[in-house]
């Protein structure tokens, strides 16, 4: 059963099963984090705040969780309240973390999005309960029973985007991961079957009923000669690392934007060497793969929290200027006439042939004359 195999590989993982590759993936996931010092709960419950309050966490590619946030969050809470937390047992835990939120991410996807929860937080809870049950070293029955705790604190509604309860999300994952796993170390008990049963997890938070026991099989388990093999639990021979699919975003705001961003940065470069002004432009088409509107399409974004979620304020930021960090989302920044000018001349087209890190833009200068930028990011 997938809690049982989940729970059995988190105990069993060691700091000497982890590749090179892997671990040097943790340590990079660790990086810009300045955890709060307080209490664990609180501490973990802002750790996971402040880690997605700029929209600049990593994400996984396949699922687009935000993995390091929950978890990290937890274990820096751990870490800070327990000490004597050595760097490797950090790393082991947080490797652990990762692979368990998205191996139950993968096993729901898309779906489980589709139906509107924030998969980072919902799969984060889990993650960051088998992350810190490693730090305590929990036993197999424990850890399960963690998994449990975790998965019936399931957290994040996609309609919170663009508002600050989005980064609440995560870090209300971190504080019920942390709890879970303080609640199985003191007796506390669940669901065995926690993931997988009729009324557990997987069937509650996903529409693909008759094929989420495959999923759960092929994504959270190891046995030779199925599809699991390749895709389930990593170990030396079977198995693969999410960890190593895990990104790092270049600009603050929905992953989807980012070949917009980069193809109007593209051209904002060439009009500069051309001498061509944003004036002269009478109009801006984006052709766009259908998750960037459905994910990002707010076309007046209100305030800086809204325009991390608008294809329209950011397209118009690379053009302007060429750049997308966290002070192009200030609040005067989208409230600006002259974002505003360009951002109204975008017009986004969904093209069902590019893929979601693909994009052409084109620019139509009054003369006639067109300039197109083609992305793949």
């Amino acid at each position: 059963m997938a809690t049982q195999r989940l729970a059995t590989w988190a105990k069993s993982l060691e700091y000497s099963d982890l590749p090179d590759e892997v671990v040097r993936a943790a340590v990079r996931s660790f990086y810009n984090w300045e955890p709060l010092k307080a209490d664990p709960q609180h501490a973990a419950l802002i750790n996971g705040i402040a880690s997605h309050v700029h929209d600049y966490d990593d994400t996984h590619l396949d699922t687009i969780i935000h993995p390091t946030g929950p978890v990290a969050s937890a274990l820096f809470a751990v870490a800070e309240w327990k000490k004597g937390v050595t760097g490797k047992d950090l790393i082991v835990a947080l490797v652990a973390g990762i692979e368990a939120e998205c191996k139950v991410g993968l096993a729901v996807w898309p779906d489980h999005y589709d139906l509107g929860w924030h998969i980072t937080s919902s799969t984060g809870s889990i993650g960051a309960a088998v992350a810190v049950s490693k730090i305590f070293n929990l036993s197999t029955p424990e850890t399960a029973h963690a998994i449990g705790l975790a998965a019936t604190q399931v957290v994040g509604l996609r309609e919170m985007f663009g508002s600050h309860t989005k980064s609440f999300h995560p870090g209300r994952a971190a504080q019920c991961g942390l709890l879970a796993a303080i609640m199985a170390q003191g007796g506390y008990t669940s669901s065995e079957q926690a993931l997988e049963a009729k009324r557990g997890w997987a069937n509650v938070v996903s529409s693909a009923k008759p094929d989420v026991q495959q999923r759960l099989a092929n994504f959270i388990g190891t046995p030779v000669g199925t599809e699991a093999s390749t895709l389930g639990l990593p170990s030396a021979q079977v198995g693969r690392w999410e960890v190593l699919r895990n990104s790092f975003k270049p600009f603050p705001c929905g992953i989807v934007i980012h070949p917009v961003i980069d193809a109007c940065a593209q051209l904002h470069l060439e009009m500069a060497e051309k001498g061509l002004k944003l004036a002269d432009v009478t109009a801006i088409t984006a052709r766009v793969h259908p998750l960037v509107l459905e994910l990002t399409g707010k076309r007046t974004p209100k305030d800086g929290l809204e325009a991390k979620f608008s294809v329209f304020h950011s397209g118009a930021c690379g053009l302007i200027f060429g750049k997308a960090t966290p002070s192009e989302y200030e609040d005067s920044v989208v409230a600006s006439a002259e974002v505003i000018v360009i951002r109204d001349l975008i017009h986004a087209v969904v093209d069902p042939t590019l893929t979601a890190d693909q994009t052409v833009v084109t620019l139509t200068l009054a003369d006639g004359q067109k300039l197109e930028s083609a992305r793949k990011f």
